[in-house]
């Protein structure tokens, strides 16, 4: 089954003008289906952090073999490294920021 890994990262630290917030996604086969209140670890996830990200929704398309997980949103608050270095690192490890005209087609 295909798997497509959701989520939502913001920075809200109040010296920046200009709020940050990304949709990412990162996709692979699996055999095995996550289900809400599953901890996602991925080599992307920044320790500094924390370890995982929890599971909050699921949804199945049986007629495409696909699975959109979501994970619970990241808002950074308390920035140890910048939104826009961990970013980075989350596509370093397959994640990719989804653009408007793939997200009307999800």
């Amino acid at each position: 089954m295909k798997i497509n890994l959701l989520i939502f990262i913001s920075s809200v630290k109040e010296q920046q003008e200009k709020v940050r917030q990304e949709l990412m996604v990162k996709t692979f086969e699996s055999n095995i289906r996550p289900v809400k209140g599953d901890i996602i670890h991925d080599p992307g996830f920044d320790p500094g952090f924390h370890n995982g990200y929890e599971v909050v929704k699921i949804t199945i398309n049986y007629d495409m073999n696909e699975c959109f997980v979501s994970l619970k949103p990241l808002v950074l608050e308390i920035e140890e490294i910048k939104v826009e270095t961990y970013i980075e690192k989350l596509k370093a490890h397959g994640w990719h920021v989804i653009s408007n005209e793939e997200l009307k087609n999800l």
